[in-house]
């Protein structure tokens, strides 16, 4: 593939962004930048979702896990697409009739302002780190793709990603970032259909012909009844509901997309398309993964040891220089659409929930512009870091650290909603840090201390009942009945 192309397709694709970001702030005032004035079409939001949600880790990992664990992720996405109907109906309605703008405001009136400001640090742990190690593992397989070869350090690379990432959001904020989005989901969907076009096309398959050797195929496996397993289908589609509505209910990033719409119908019918588009979207990628191997087994290709290298080896050395090329665009927008969200999301949350910036007040633009350079700064400061460390074991045991964070999220809104207890707010944050602790030891012991079972990603729903229990347990004697569905910002 010739560098000089692919240098000329990633720039014009950057400087389309840039462009996107420069026709939807002509008009910007002081709060678009934090709620695009709700006034977002809902199916521009549904659609651009699906890029936020398929990181580039996910974009890499989904198909080549079909190897490890076949088709048992269906069984979590089955569990995101209840959780996504959780939302609906229960968190869209809180958030929205509140006018949030951080959704962390809503802990601060039912528990306290330390209950808010440690809603909002978890949140802003969570993925400040999760961002970057997803931003990481992208622009590695850009460096060697292509950056390698014309003599970009990896610092570099990171800077300018960050830097174009910096550009079309700075001004626009949440407004660009649903149009945006909705540009990145179209290449990563071009990406992965283009791909299955030519895997079908060497195989000599039309659709149906893929779908019955697909279905012939061990690959195509897609319920586990092992208890003990952590792809156990049970424990996979309870772990997929909670991690949707934590990773996307009660997570900053992903509802503020969902608050610009213009109104609660639109929230909901936003909210509903995508869990349906979710579907048919991973379906497409545990399709591509099936593919994947039978083409490998077919042709004797020798595939790389690591399952997250398949896609990327086989796209770029077997696949022609179309494919190729469309693969770095895809992975190219996975990455941007899950940073550009999350820069915008961790600059919100800061400066709502730390700095108390009022989102319509001009005078206090700086001090945003400020956070948001802080943020790009921190995440490439980050990212650069996760270079320097140099142990991919280290690495991915930290990912996986953090997301354990989300657990407090779930406990504290779970409390709030089910009960009308008030808590002793001075040990609050204590037991939000204690039980992802708990947690990640029961999680290394599992099999020792439970015969055997081997935690999944279920362990999300241990770490927030632990949480609700803390919590439970630090309840004010006298609590106040608060009527949380009259609950004001």
């Amino acid at each position: 593939m010739s560098t000089s192309l692919v240098l000329t397709v990633l720039l014009a694709y950057f400087l389309l962004l840039i462009l996107v970001g420069f026709v939807t702030t002509r008009k910007v005032n002081s709060e678009m930048f934090f709620t695009a004035n709700r006034n977002s079409p809902w199916y521009l939001v549904a659609f651009g979702m699906i890029g936020t949600t398929l990181s580039g880790v996910t974009f890499i990992s989904i198909p080549g896990e079909v190897g490890n664990t076949h088709w048992t992720y269906l069984t979590l996405v089955f569990g995101n697409c209840v959780g996504y109907i959780v939302i609906a109906l229960v968190l869209l309605p809180l958030f929205y009739r509140q006018n949030l703008v951080s959704i962390y405001s809503w802990l601060g009136t039912r528990f306290g302002e330390k209950a808010r400001l440690t809603g909002s640090f978890f949140f802003i742990v969570s993925q400040l780190v999760g961002a970057s190690f997803r931003l990481f593992l992208v622009v590695g397989v850009l460096q060697l793709a292509f950056f390698d070869a014309i003599g970009v350090p990896f610092w570099l690379t990171v800077l300018i990603t960050i830097v174009f990432v910096w550009i079309y959001t700075v001004r626009g904020g949440i407004k660009t970032i649903v149009w945006t989005d909705t540009l990145q989901t179209v290449f990563i969907l071009i990406s992965v259909g283009l791909t299955i076009v030519v895997v079908n096309k060497a195989l000599d398959f039309n659709f149906s012909s893929a779908i019955a050797a697909i279905k012939e195929s061990p690959l195509s496996r897609v319920f586990d009844f092992d208890w003990r397993s952590g792809q156990n289908t049970v424990k996979q589609f309870l772990a997929g509901v909670a991690i949707t509505v934590c990773l996307n209910g009660l997570d900053q990033n992903m509802m503020q997309k969902n608050l610009t719409c213009r109104s609660l119908r639109d929230c909901k019918t936003n909210m509903f398309s995508f869990s349906f588009l979710f579907l048919v979207t991973n379906v497409l990628f545990l399709m591509l993964g099936a593919l994947l191997y039978i083409y490998a087994e077919r042709e004797g290709v020798v595939l790389p040891g690591k399952s997250d290298d398949v896609f990327p080896f086989l796209s770029l050395n077997y696949f022609g220089a179309t494919a190729g090329l469309f693969f770095l665009l895809g992975i190219t927008a996975a990455a941007y659409s899950s940073v550009d969200s999350s820069l915008t999301a961790l600059t919100t949350s800061f400066c709502i929930d730390f700095l108390k910036i009022d989102p319509g007040n001009k005078e206090e633009k700086k001090k945003r512009i400020g956070v948001h350079i802080m943020f790009s700064l921190l995440m490439i400061f980050v990212v650069v870091l996760f270079r320097e460390l140099n142990n991919s074991s280290v690495i991915s045991s930290l990912f996986k650290a953090v997301g354990y964070t989300y657990g407090p999220l779930l406990g504290l809104f779970t409390f709030g909603l089910t009960t009308k207890y008030q808590v002793r707010e001075k040990y609050l944050p204590w037991v939000c840090l204690l039980s992802p602790v708990v947690s990640y030891v029961v999680n290394c012991y599992s099999e020792q201390l439970l015969f055997g079972y081997k935690f999944g990603f279920e362990i999300l729903l241990l770490n927030g009942f632990l949480c609700y229990l803390g919590l439970l347990f630090i309840r004010a004697k006298r609590h106040k009945l608060v009527p949380v569905n009259t609950l004001k910002v």
